[in-house]
């Protein structure tokens, strides 16, 4: 019989790691990313989870949940996750307080993984072996040269699919993603993100001109709030283009509204946001509205808990954090022939934080 396994401790430290190139999608510029991680100790063993967030959610972690969860049993997870919510209740569940959980939510699965000694994906019980990946970047700010070297380079890697953002300029979205189309080839999937920065009537016009390229995925063509602007789309897009959308989704009761509405083909949901806890529960959604379910970023956390998702379409190989991932942890998860696969001899995530490499970034 196992024995009870009280969590000692929470930690939680932040890393700003600046982008390799300044960035930039419709609606948004950046040039740093900010890594929390969390640490999660019980029965002489660590868990690890991490996010990307700001600094306010590891103050968040360290101020309010950590003293909530100490004496819990590392394994009753489900137990944490109930203690949690009801402590972020007076503060607004979604946004911050949502990515602070999710962030302490990973370190016990972490944790328990470690404890059992099994991989998170065996935990959870395996639906797949590994997931396909799509190379995701193409920021509106990269020149024609960077963004077609970052893209075909993807798909002379293997990786099935290529996604770039738009939304800046009409005109040059629909010029960028020809040049994209000429360069990747006819046998790679294309997809196209404007994270909601057109109106409904453009992004009707849009989506007929990017059909004329092959787009097959139209990530946010207009916001994510907007649930009847992208039942529209869906309803009126050319046909073999998904409307996907859901990245920004902090509960079930965010990804059952979406999925009500009819306004997606796809479905999306981040950890790093909704929690591993919370991404179970997006797919037991996705499957019940019969409605395939996509992974946003992280891929190296994603690709154990998609193993366990019967309805995972893909997973999201972005850029800045497939970078981040394999400069600070060993153990991070890379494309094998277009697949995330995660190493099964590694219990929990199989990660660790490289602490030496990672210092520089230190907040």
């Amino acid at each position: 019989m196992r024995p009870q396994a009280p969590i000692d401790e929470i930690g939680v430290e932040a890393f700003t790691v600046p982008t390799d190139r300044p960035e930039a999608d419709g609606t948004l510029d950046w040039d740093h990313t900010t890594l929390v991680v969390v640490t999660a100790q019980a029965g002489g063993r660590q868990g690890i989870g991490y996010g990307y967030a700001d600094l306010a959610t590891a103050q968040l972690v360290a101020g309010l949940l950590a003293g909530r969860l100490r004496g819990l049993d590392a394994v009753d997870i489900n137990r944490a996750w109930i203690t949690m919510t009801d402590a972020v209740r007076n503060l607004g569940r979604p946004g911050i307080a949502a990515m602070a959980i999710a962030a302490v939510d990973a370190a016990l699965w972490d944790l328990k993984g470690k404890l059992l000694d099994r991989s998170v994906a065996d935990l959870l019980g395996r639906a797949h072996d590994g997931t396909p990946a799509y190379g995701s970047g193409g920021f509106t700010s990269y020149s024609d040269d960077t963004l077609v070297e970052q893209l075909a380079g993807w798909a002379q890697d293997g990786l099935p699919a290529v996604k770039m953002k738009v939304g800046r300029d009409a005109a040059q979205d629909v010029r960028r993603v020809a040049l994209v189309r000429s360069a990747i080839g006819p046998a790679t999937g294309l997809y196209v993100d404007a994270n909601g920065a057109y109106d409904r009537k453009l992004a009707l016009a849009q989506a007929g001109r990017f059909a004329e390229q092959r787009v097959g995925w139209f990530e946010e063509p207009v916001s994510s709030d907007d649930l009847e602007g992208l039942r529209l789309l869906r309803d009126r897009a050319p046909p073999g283009m998904m409307i996907a959308a859901g990245e920004y989704g902090y509960t079930p009761i965010y990804f059952r509204r979406m999925l009500q509405a009819g306004a997606v083909d796809v479905l999306q949901a981040d950890a790093t946001r909704c929690g591993i806890t919370g991404f179970l529960a997006a797919a037991a959604l996705a499957e019940a509205f019969t409605v395939p379910l996509s992974a946003h970023t992280a891929p190296t956390l994603h690709a154990q808990v998609g193993c366990a998702c019967r309805p995972l379409k893909n997973i999201e190989y972005f850029h800045d954090h497939a970078r981040i991932e394999t400069m600070l942890f060993d153990g991070a998860i890379t494309p094998v022939a277009g697949m995330l696969t995660p190493d099964r001899s590694r219990p929990g995530l199989g990660i660790e934080l490289k602490r030496a490499d990672a210092e520089r970034f230190r907040r």
